[in-house]
């Protein structure tokens, strides 16, 4: 015969009983793409400064072919460019 003993925990969790995720959850929540965090915005302590900048069409559409950083490429380009 089989006993129901109070004291023992079930591993189980009644999904109904899981709190609603609201913005505010949403708005710490990690950004993920498989297992690597992806942060959002600029880094702290970061010194950039936003411009509006007119470059050749052929120019961006040759940066953004590479893919992924493609800004961040294009910086690095600008700063050997400028002797940093």
């Amino acid at each position: 015969m089989f006993v129901n003993n109070e004291n023992t925990e079930t591993g189980w969790v009644d999904p109904d009983d899981a709190p609603e995720l609201d913005d505010e959850w949403f708005d710490k929540a990690d950004l993920m793409i498989g297992r690597k965090i992806i942060r959002r915005g600029r880094p702290p302590g970061a010194s950039k400064t936003h411009i509006s900048l007119r470059v050749d069409n052929e120019v961006v559409a040759a940066y953004r072919a590479s893919g992924a950083g493609w800004q961040s490429r294009m910086n690095e380009a600008l700063r050997k460019a400028a002797g940093l």
